[in-house]
């Protein structure tokens, strides 16, 4: 974890919470920090990794809005050469149900989390493919992996950046860049209110940030889910149940309705690389049955 040493990272929503416990934890290794934050917590984080000996310059680049967003990430390169980590951090809530939301609350939630990391993270890419070395942490959620009431905007917007993880780990893997998700449970001024005391005590984004020091690092594995909260970490999958090939003379919902505890059966999951390593297999398996058939 020596490695960092000479790296420059941009942690966005690091005034404060998890972002300021990412943006110290790195610069403690030696790591340059762009903080970023909307509000006035980026000086005082750039002034705690000052005390610490640490390199960092604050911006209040708004994330949603992408000639600020390319400004940043130009001033970066400019000031120290390069850019090697972006953590993708910030985040807003908007919780109501989804009969009683807005479609403007729906949108803001999704221009934060999603495009926010969509406009960080291309505005980057240049530079990583050019160097051939890069790491890219996204925040997603349990709330979009396995859902929360009153989060549709939430749960949307963190579901999709798993989907952002998955192609980009795919596309940046040859060169040289790993894409990673962090799925943190965490008592920040963003959850004020909403988690027991006793619970929030045990939750402090310290016992997650080295959770994300570690995706971002050059040992760093790629396209992984890492839940973390309380000093527990683990990692979570999407999985495929064992396919099951219906004849054409059985393919209707009544048969799937009669196999259903079969093809719902996730005794023996297995992962997929790819959605064209999915198709591959269903044509695959489809073949070997319609051969089994004639012989």
């Amino acid at each position: 974890m020596d490695r960092f040493a000479g790296q420059v990272a941009i942690v966005t929503g690091a005034g404060g919470g998890l972002g300021r416990a990412h943006a110290l934890a790195l610069a403690e290794r030696g790591v340059k920090i762009i903080v970023n934050d909307l509000g006035d917590g980026s000086t005082s984080v750039v002034a705690e990794i000052a005390a610490l000996g640490g390199e960092a310059v604050a911006s209040d680049a708004d994330i949603t809005d992408v000639a600020a967003v390319q400004a940043m990430v130009d001033d970066a390169v400019e000031r120290w050469g390069r850019v090697d980590i972006v953590i993708n951090n910030a985040g807003i809530l908007r919780d109501k149900t989804f009969a009683k939301m807005e479609l403007a609350d729906f949108r803001k939630v999704i221009d934060v989390h999603l495009m926010g990391s969509v406009h960080c993270t291309q505005a980057v890419w240049p530079h990583m493919v050019a160097q051939g070395y890069g790491r890219i942490l996204m925040t997603t959620s349990a709330s979009g992996i396995y859902g929360n009431f009153g989060q549709a905007n939430y749960g949307a917007a963190k579901s999709a950046l798993v989907g952002l993880t998955n192609v980009l780990a795919i596309e940046g893997e040859r060169r040289g860049i790993r894409v990673n998700a962090l799925a943190p449970t965490a008592a920040t001024q963003m959850t004020d209110g909403l988690i027991p005391e006793e619970a929030a005590a045990k939750l402090g984004p310290e016992t997650i940030a080295p959770g994300a020091v570690f995706l971002v690092s050059p040992d760093a594995p790629n396209g992984v889910i890492l839940g973390a909260g309380a000093g527990v970490f683990a990692v979570s999958r999407m999985l495929e149940a064992r396919p099951v090939f219906l004849p054409e003379d059985e393919r209707t919902a009544e048969t799937i309705a009669a196999r259903w505890d079969e093809i719902a059966d996730m005794s023996d999951p297995h992962p997929l690389g790819s959605a064209f390593d999915q198709t591959n297999l269903y044509v695959e398996l489809s073949g070997r049955a319609s051969a089994d058939t004639l012989s």
